[in-house]
């Protein structure tokens, strides 16, 4: 069960950021120390925590439907309608560790209505395997990038981390990929990629050619690529209008996955080097269930107002909702 993500008052008179944020990341949760409770107009600066103090002051707490990380981002999604995604990304700048909580508007708001960067693929000259079946393959001539052929046990270009492939793109134009899907052989050609960490299929086309080829159903063949999709989500499909930009777009998607999975194993213990969280403590009671129990025992409650903390001490006492 996910606990509720807590922000409580930093105790440290002397820190600049005032709020502790209890995420409930693994077994016993991570602190961190936070300029604001919610990434609002801005992203937030966070630094690790020391701990949970066992006496917070919790100011806020809010339901957690899902958190777990990917690489050195946590995902975040509250159980309520709006404001409920974030994230938290863990980066280095100038040699240290910084730490921002996000959320989409604010990574919008950001880098509002960027071009194509005509850079390196995530900051670095690709090197590019070409299997060796391939015909005319793509040169990457107008990307920063270097090709060499070798035999691929799935897809037509991929990039490798020690000899394993790490991300690889199978290449189809429309033709080919409506036979391939009608005949079945697409769906053994998924489940290779399916297997890898990362795997594509980018189509050097747009989908609506799938509905006037000559000799093909357009029917049929949508509906097949529906079947294959859901039968393996985790490897995508995606039309690019035209050879370039299929190029162009599995270029910049095999840097970012070995950015994330190069990312991703620098990180794979990052939880156990914060600050446990500790046991989540118990919500406060409702205050028209304590004034319910103390008039049952006729204890001294006002109908409007602060109950007393001795009221409320037994109340929680009694009926085991303390922490």
């Amino acid at each position: 069960m996910v606990d509720d993500l807590l922000v409580a008052r930093n105790p440290d008179p002397e820190s600049s950021l005032p709020y502790l944020i209890r995420v409930p990341l693994g077994p016993a949760g991570i602190v961190v120390k936070a300029r604001e409770t919610w990434p609002g107009a801005t992203k937030v600066y966070c630094h690790r925590a020391e701990g949970w103090p066992a006496d917070a002051e919790v100011v806020e707490r809010h339901p957690v439907r899902s958190c777990s990380r990917r690489g050195p981002a946590i995902d975040l999604v509250l159980g309520r309608a709006r404001q409920n995604r974030s994230q938290l990304v863990i980066t280095r700048a100038r040699g240290r560790e910084v730490i921002f909580w996000q959320t989409p508007g604010t990574t919008k708001q950001a880098r509002p209505g960027v071009a194509l960067p005509t850079a390196r693929a995530s900051g670095q000259v690709l090197e590019i395997v070409v299997d060796t079946g391939e015909k005319y393959p793509w040169s990457f001539g107008h990307q920063q990038a270097v090709t060499r052929r070798q035999r691929l046990s799935a897809g037509d270009y991929a990039v490798l981390r020690d000899g394993a492939v790490l991300a690889a793109v199978e290449r189809k134009s429309v033709a080919d990929l409506a036979g391939s899907l009608l005949s079945g052989r697409l769906t053994y050609a998924l489940a290779d990629l399916a297997a890898l960490p990362r795997a594509a299929v980018v189509v050097e086309d747009r989908y609506s050619r799938l509905f006037n080829l000559e000799h093909v159903s357009g029917a049929a063949a949508a509906e097949a690529l529906a079947e294959a999709q859901a039968r393996f989500p985790a490897v995508p499909i995606v039309f690019c209008e035209t050879r370039p930009l299929a190029q162009e777009w599995a270029y910049r998607w095999l840097g970012a996955c070995l950015a994330e999975l190069d990312s991703a194993a620098g990180t794979a213990d990052v939880e156990a080097t914060f600050a446990a969280g500790g046991p989540v403590p118990a919500a406060a009671p409702r205050p028209a269930e304590v004034r319910e129990w103390a008039r049952a025992r006729r204890l001294p409650v006002s109908d409007r107002g602060r109950i007393p903390a001795d009221v409320v001490r037994q109340f929680m006492a009694e009926t085991g909702a303390a922490s």
